[in-house]
Order: C-alpha cells, then structure tokens, then sequence
C-alpha cells in the first residue's frame, strides 16, 4: 500500500510540473542533484530502456531537454543505442539530449584506471563500456541523434572544448565545474555531447 501511494505521488508530481512549465527538461539518473528547472529521475521512475516507462510519465507531451552525467556508461552499448532510441522518440523536433561519459581517451593512466570497465573509481565496478568520442558518437547517430561534441580528449589525448551553456544541462564533471581541475587543469574531464532530434 506504501509503494502504491508513493507511486501516486510521483506520478501527480510529473503532472505537475509537466503542465506548470512550458519547457520540459528532464534529468536521468539525477541522484537528487538538479537545477531549478529541470524535472529528476532515477531508474525506478524513468527506465531508459522501457519505452512504457516513458510513456507512462509524459504520454503525448514532447520532451525539450534530456540530461543524463555518468549515466551511458552503466549501460551496454546495444542498450545505449536503445536508451538513445527512447530519448529521441519522446523529444520534441530540434529537442536536445546531453550526455556526459567518462573519457576512454584521458591522458592519465590513473583515471583511466577509476572509470575503466570494472575501476577502482566509486560506482565503477558497475561500467558497461569506457567511450571515446567515436563509440559515443557512433551510438547517438545510430539511435537518430546528430552529434555536436562539446569536450572530449581524442586519440593523441589531445583537449577540444567548444563552449556550452549550463542552461541545457550543467555537467559537474567538466572542465570548469569538477574542482578536481583547481589544482590539476583537466585532472577530471568528461565526453560531453549535445545530441539533437532533427526534423
């Protein structure tokens, strides 16, 4: 009886904000962490590869922004095709969905070894896939999406940042905002992409 209320509450607090905000922007996988703004989910709420689940909570309304930091890696890569294929199809026409990974091309060995498949990072143990810009891309496109790069490291562990706004989705885990780059520039970086619903 306590899950079936809890369940009710979720589901009047997703209408709620779907009619109350003329953009909706949702966060997977939020954690409890989000701007003002944005709509949290986690897994129980919003399973990326149950197309039911994104049914149930927004019907025929379209999505504007999905927003999804360190969540494609906990994923294989057929299901992040599928994850990707759900997003598309519940966003809007030019809709955008941003994802940050981390970095299979990082120059340091150490953090190569925290979020390999398996690391030694916190949550690790339960990566699917390390991505380089190539395979992330490569998934996105396959799903529907047209790729922009935002930052990546690529094959000679090269930096390419091109500017981003944190309106469409603020990744911690970035050049500016990981603290982590205080004291080391680029010590902890992400793959960021903007992926885009094209009509």
């Amino acid at each position: 009886m306590r899950e079936f209320i809890a369940n009710i509450k979720k589901y009047l607090k997703i209408k709620k904000y779907l009619y109350s905000h003329k953009k909706v922007k949702i966060v997977i996988g939020a954690s409890g962490i989000y701007e003002s703004g944005w709509y949290p989910t986690d897994i129980n709420e919003l399973n990326l590869l149950d197309e039911s689940s994104f049914d149930k909570l927004f019907g025929d309304r379209k999505v504007d922004n999905f927003f999804a930091e360190h969540v494609w890696e906990h994923l294989s890569l057929e299901d992040g095709k599928k994850a990707g294929t759900n997003c598309y199809n519940y966003l809007k026409d030019g809709g955008r969905l941003r994802i940050a990974v981390p970095d299979g091309f990082h120059k340091d060995e150490q953090y190569i070894k925290a979020v390999d498949v398996g690391g030694t990072g916190a949550g690790s143990d339960d990566h699917k896939v390390l991505y380089d810009y190539k395979s992330l891309s490569r998934v996105l496109e396959e799903a529907g999406f047209e790729v922009e790069l935002l930052e990546y490291f690529d094959e000679e562990h090269h930096f390419h940042f091109h500017d981003w706004i944190i309106e469409d989705g603020r990744v911690r885990r970035s050049k500016r905002y990981d603290e982590r780059n205080i004291e080391t520039p680029l010590a902890y970086t992400s793959i960021i992409v903007d992926a885009f619903k094209r009509d």
